[in-house]
């Protein structure tokens, strides 16, 4: 069972915010996957491959002294460049890949039913309680999966430049972020599940 606003419709300034935020999850999907096939066919095409790279206790040199002069800098993020990837850094990459625009299409999805539900003067319910749920856990899949391959290929990077000399396993999923989001979508499926519950008694005091 679904709430209907009823005798409330949707306002048409609701209406163009909502088409607006449909227009926007359909150009931030076509977006993730032109990104991931651009990078998809860079770590295929067996050339140079850009893999962003996390750094912990590094030291390096830059200009920043009087005249220009080197200065020690502690470096935590830089731009690998390799051609010697191995195989399964490549597939990393791919899943990489995948993972981002899995989870980014499954969010948008999601979110762009509940919002044509609500136009449609349907808020609460078990079908949107489910949908913001599913969306929670794509987005926490993508936050948590997206860099977990990311730290495979960087991994494999710092092997095919150092010869396997340089050991720098370093994991840079943001927990607080995945804290954030784990909550504000529990938040969320929480307020469409009282908000579910409320409708139905308010309905059998009808």
């Amino acid at each position: 069972m679904t709430s209907q606003t009823g005798d409330r419709p949707v306002s048409r300034a609701d209406l163009a915010a909502m088409w607006f935020f449909i227009v926007a999850g359909v150009a931030i999907v076509g977006a993730t996957l032109y990104a991931a096939i651009v990078r998809v066919v860079e770590g295929l095409s067996g050339g140079p491959v850009h893999v962003p790279a996390t750094f912990s206790g590094t030291t390096a040199q830059a200009p920043i002294g009087p005249g220009g002069e080197m200065r020690d800098v502690e470096l935590q993020t830089a731009v690998l460049t390799t051609d010697g990837l191995s195989t399964a850094g490549r597939i990393a990459l791919v899943l990489e890949q995948v993972v981002a625009v899995a989870s980014v299409s499954l969010l948008v999805v999601c979110l762009v039913l509940v919002t044509i539900s609500v136009m449609r003067g349907r808020v609460f319910g078990k079908r949107n309680t489910g949908l913001v749920g599913l969306a929670g856990i794509a987005a926490l899949g993508g936050i948590a999966g997206v860099p977990f391959f990311g730290n495979m290929v960087a991994n494999d990077a710092f092997r095919a430049i150092s010869d396997g000399t340089y050991d720098n396993v370093t994991m840079s999923v943001h927990v607080s972020t995945l804290i954030l989001a784990a909550f504000i979508f529990s938040l969320a499926a929480t307020v469409f599940t009282v908000g579910d519950r409320l409708q139905r008694e308010t309905d059998l005091l009808v």
